[in-house]
């Protein structure tokens, strides 16, 4: 597997060099960066397969570091983050970041984590094998699995792999209502759902991208006290 390629960027060289150890050990390649401006130059010369960004690094931070990937790439990004930046983490999933995971860590969890993550964003990817239709059709909704857009009403919208993979599950079940913790299970590929925020802003970012009016969604309903459904009229065409 030495054609995935992971970019850590963190200033502090113990967490770099533990975490590239552990990476490269999965037999993956692993490049390391010790401020956002050498993560991006790196990204310019290199192609990634996941990115781990820590929020507090020096020149530019890992809030703004994602910005900008994002405007660039849907390749999944890890922040990690210290406990008590609860609104930083709130921000970085905001902005594209598709998980986050909080220091001092488990190497273990984190490796779990970049393999689910990596997982996931190679399968939608690329063509598994799968009978798995590429384009799920509601009404004005379009989901192509493949390439990681979505259409609404023939619009273009990007969505990030987290996104995609969060709107695909949701839309591959309709009418069927999902707990917080179980859209965390099944998207994430975790069962310890630390917070609702996670959930909450990945769902927040669909609306405001596929809903014509947010506050009033047609597609990604709440069911109070419970969680969440997908309505849609299926189009079969």
């Amino acid at each position: 597997m030495k054609d995935i390629r992971v970019l850590i960027a963190d200033d502090e060289k113990e967490i770099r060099d533990l975490l590239k150890k552990y990476i490269e050990r999965e037999l993956y390649l692993a490049d390391v960066a010790r401020d956002g401006e050498e993560a991006l130059s790196l990204f310019e010369q290199n192609t990634y397969n996941l990115i781990i960004l820590d929020l507090m690094m020096p020149k530019i931070d890992g809030i703004e570091v994602c910005r900008k990937l994002r405007e660039k790439t849907n390749v999944p990004i890890l922040m990690l983050t210290a406990k008590d930046h609860e609104a930083d983490k709130i921000v970085g999933l905001s902005i594209g970041a598709d998980d986050y995971i909080t220091k001092p860590f488990s190497v273990n969890e984190v490796m779990a984590r970049i393999k689910a993550l990596m997982r996931r964003f190679l399968v939608l990817g690329s063509d598994s094998g799968k009978e798995e239709k590429p384009l799920l059709k509601y009404k004005d909704l379009s989901i192509d699995v493949k390439r990681y857009i979505v259409y609404i009403s023939g619009k273009e919208i990007t969505l990030t792999a987290k996104e995609l993979e969060l709107l695909k599950f949701m839309a591959s079940n309709p009418e069927q209502v999902f707990t917080k913790a179980q859209l965390f299970r099944n998207v994430w590929g975790n069962n310890y759902l630390e917070d609702d925020n996670t959930v909450m802003v990945h769902i927040r970012k669909l609306r405001k991208k596929i809903e014509k009016d947010p506050s009033n969604p047609e597609f990604i309903q709440t069911v109070w006290g419970i969680g969440y459904k997908f309505v849609g009229e299926k189009d079969e065409s």
